[in-house]
């Protein structure tokens, strides 16, 4: 695994991997970055094909920035991955996003994810009518955790 978008790997290669991508096309592909200036400033040089789903990684509200520019460009599908969920987003706008998945962080030294944060970014998915997917609860521990909020699991996705 690996950003796409990372700073070494040159618009060439990045165009070759949309190219066999779009070609693949019985196939769905999820593209995560955390680079979201650099997705916008080659999202002109890309084709942008409906099985490949464009998201980008925010993890608290210093990075919500990386929304907007996804929302900017030609991805047919933009997803949200709030994972590791490490801070709340009280003004998550969802306007033209297709689908959030919310985790927390998992593995030695892991940062607590409050339940609140959760059950927030969850009603603003059904109010906005955005498929939520809550991947896991993190910790130390996360097989003890689980994936379940208010007993029931989530696991929508775009149609």
């Amino acid at each position: 695994m690996s950003d796409l978008f990372h700073e070494k790997i040159e618009l060439a290669y990045i165009q070759k991997v949309f190219s066999v991508m779009e070609e693949a096309n019985w196939h769905q592909f999820q593209v995560l970055t955390k680079r979201a200036e650099r997705l916008l400033a080659y999202n002109s040089e890309l084709p942008w094909p409906r099985n490949v789903w464009m998201g980008v990684s925010v993890e608290d509200a210093r990075v919500t920035h990386r929304i907007d520019a996804l929302r900017q460009t030609g991805a047919q599908i933009k997803f949200l991955s709030l994972e590791p969920l490490i801070g709340a987003l009280p003004n998550l706008n969802l306007n033209g996003i297709d689908w959030v998945i919310v985790g927390g962080e998992s593995g030695p030294g892991a940062r607590k994810i409050e339940k609140a944060w959760v059950v927030d970014i969850r009603d603003r998915c059904a109010d906005a009518k955005v498929p939520f997917f809550f991947k896991q609860w993190g910790g130390t521990r996360k097989s003890k955790t689980g994936r379940e909020l208010d007993g029931q699991t989530y696991n929508a996705m775009p149609a």
